[in-house]
């Protein structure tokens, strides 16, 4: 649904939806929207961009543990500034995991722990927060648990109830932090990004995201696409000076002491270049056979609506075997496949039929301009496929029913105010750490009724969930399968129903277009 389509009507019956949201923060956040099917305004890159599909595509290098004795695999990970080659022939300066972005890929095998030893060299503090992981209190990355740098001074002029606030409860340590991750969960992909309280959004367009992919296996033995013939990609979007550097509207370009963006990218920061693990509209090589894409949206606030074309227009099958939180019960098959920031899904592309030297392309059917492109195939070579597409995927999907809830509690995601600015709000409440806002028992069984003004992809920290409806109605195809982040459209309510098990402690959901996390859609969960 368009912005602009949202009358005056359709916004007062959207507001009695659940009585949480009034029609003046309806209507002052569809103002936020610049565009149709996209939450943001654009950055436009002053120097000359490269045209599309000249760039090899780069695999982000898996890492190798340090460590493996005692059953656990032991990593380590320094984070610091470094000067890369993401446009041909020009340097830009990143902030970055290992001195790359994106930053290595961790693999590790279902319920074999790992320990992750990040050491901070960067000139402000860090959080590491395991997106999508089942992880302790401890190690999950909460916002005010810093990773404080050597030489790293308070700054004195901390604003009020953003940056400045205090939290009784925080965990803070000096240059590293040991992140503990028991790996007691379906094989997925995952991802790693900076999650430091009210600067999140410039930190991950600086650079410091990668990827970590869970197996184990039964997945191993599906026949799944595997090898040269399974690849990690990464989408983001970026936008550089005309320097090369990384440019972004922060109101404080440290990253210091005021955090937020400036008013004309409240609703999110939009590149107009987009990458693939970290290349620019790369092309990648394949033979004809099926290739598994595991694909993570890593924007701030774009969203895509991805298809696979030939030159000559014709769409390939896109079949998903896997969303946020693993493998499907049963393939679905898409010709489009919408993605949010922070969803990711595995899909299988078969380019068996398409001739050596033809072309795909993924395009991104919500751009416009260059950002319509995303990234490019070329077949090199016919090739015998032994890989196959199972007809059943998993049968250890969780089973919740409606009955089995305990609760059921309804979230407003809306524009609001945050200590006298422009900010976003949960329930009508801006993020405070000091506060809980949710408690909830270990093992209950729950159903959230989340409705959003404009778009929301709503995370939840610790837990996955099962879409129950949108709209009332049905869940759409690509909403199958265990999800941990749900795109909420405009003026749209959903159902989702998940179990609180794990962990008790301290966690968090929020929405994960990350300048509206940074001002103020977060809230905590208190699991006890």
């Amino acid at each position: 649904m368009r912005e602009q389509d949202m009358t005056r009507r359709r916004l007062l019956g959207v507001g009695g939806t659940l009585g949480a949201m009034t029609v003046t923060g309806l209507v002052t956040s569809a103002k936020l929207s610049r565009r149709p099917a996209a939450t943001g305004n654009q950055l436009r890159s002053a120097v000359p961009l490269p045209p599309a599909f000249q760039v090899p595509l780069p695999i982000p290098a898996v890492l190798k543990p340090a460590g493996t004795s005692g059953g656990v695999d032991r990593y380590q990970i320094t984070q610091r500034e470094a000067t890369l080659e993401i446009l041909p022939g020009v340097k830009t300066s990143a902030w970055t995991y290992e001195g790359t972005f994106p930053g290595p890929t961790i693999e590790s095998r279902r319920a074999r722990p790992i320990n992750v030893t990040h050491r901070n060299e960067l000139p402000v503090p860090t959080v590491v927060h395991l997106h999508g992981g089942h992880t302790p209190a401890a190690s999950d990355g909460y916002p005010t648990d810093l990773v404080i740098p050597d030489g790293w001074q308070e700054p004195t002029h901390m604003m009020h109830g953003m940056g400045g606030m205090s939290d009784r409860r925080a965990v803070t340590s000096k240059l590293t932090r040991d992140y503990t991750f028991p790996m007691d969960q379906r094989p997925t992909l995952l991802w790693y990004h900076d999650h430091r309280m009210d600067f999140t959004a410039p930190a991950i367009w600086r650079g410091l995201a990668g990827l970590h992919i869970i197996r184990d296996d039964a997945e191993d033995a599906l026949g799944l696409p595997a090898g040269d013939h399974e690849l990690p990609l990464m989408i983001a979007d970026r936008a550089f000076d005309d320097h090369g550097e990384l440019t972004y509207p922060a109101l404080d370009g440290t990253l210091r002491e005021r955090p937020g963006v400036r008013e004309s990218h409240l609703g999110g920061v939009l590149g107009d270049v987009i990458l693939v693990n970290g290349a620019p509209w790369p092309l990648h090589e394949v033979e004809g056979a099926r290739y598994r894409l595991r694909v993570l949206n890593a924007s701030n606030a774009r969203h895509y609506d991805l298809q696979a074309v030939t030159d000559d227009g014709r769409r390939l099958d896109l079949v998903q075997v896997g969303a946020d939180q693993g493998l499907l019960a049963a393939p679905v098959t898409h010709h489009t496949l919408p993605i949010a920031p922070a969803e990711r899904y595995d899909i299988i592309v078969d380019f068996a039929k398409i001739p050596v030297g033809g072309r795909v392309r993924i395009i991104n059917r919500l751009g416009s301009g260059r950002t319509r492109d995303v990234m490019a195939f070329r077949v090199t070579r016919k090739a015998t496929d032994h890989s196959r597409i199972p007809r059943v995927l998993a049968h250890d999907l969780p089973t919740w029913r409606r009955s089995d809830a305990v609760r059921v509690r309804d979230f407003s995601f809306r524009a609001g105010r945050m200590h006298g600015r422009h900010g976003w709000v949960i329930g009508g409440k801006a993020f405070d750490p000091a506060r809980t806002d949710v408690t909830t028992r270990l093992g209950d069984v729950e159903v959230w009724r989340l409705i959003a003004d404009v778009h929301h992809p709503v995370h939840l920290h610790l837990v996955g969930f099962k879409i129950l409806s949108r709209g009332g109605k049905a869940p759409l195809p690509h909403d199958a399968g265990l999800k941990d982040t749900i795109s909420l459209r405009p003026g749209e309510a959903a159902k989702i129903i998940t179990r609180f098990d794990g962990y008790r402690g301290r966690y968090l959901f929020h929405c994960h277009n990350a300048e509206h996390e940074d001002m103020g859609m977060m809230a905590n969960l208190e699991i006890i």
